[in-house]
């Protein structure tokens, strides 16, 4: 699976999920952890393990796998590590304290309606 079919299938679990204001920031010449992150959030603390659950079984059944989940118990903030995706899930009161999309600001954000098709 190429990093853009990653990105997409990850987009759409999170939005099948119905997680909440997703973002995909190309990190691409910004860092060296990865080629994209996505960020968004869930609600409530089951949203938020079901969104992570979600796409890491999406991601799986294509024979890819995560490499790292951390944070799922708490479902504060929980990250996957897809390799060249890193996806954050967070709980809505997490997400604005954190402010991933601030701090990472430099990195242009994809049209996610784009890879919602």
């Amino acid at each position: 699976m190429n990093t853009s079919e990653l990105l997409k299938s990850i987009v759409k679990a999170a939005d099948d999920k119905r997680a909440e204001d997703i973002v995909a920031l190309n990190m691409q010449g910004v860092s060296l952890i990865a080629d994209y992150f996505i960020i968004c959030h869930g609600n409530s603390d089951k949203q938020v393990q079901a969104i992570a659950k979600e796409m890491r079984d999406v991601v799986e059944e294509t024979g890819t796998f995560v490499k790292k989940m951390e944070g799922f118990d708490e479902a504060k903030w929980i990250l996957l590590d897809f390799g060249d995706v890193v996806a954050h899930v967070f709980h809505r009161d997490e997400r604005s304290y954190y402010n991933l999309e601030k701090l990472w600001g430099d990195a242009p954000i994809e049209n996610i309606g784009e890879l919602q098709q």
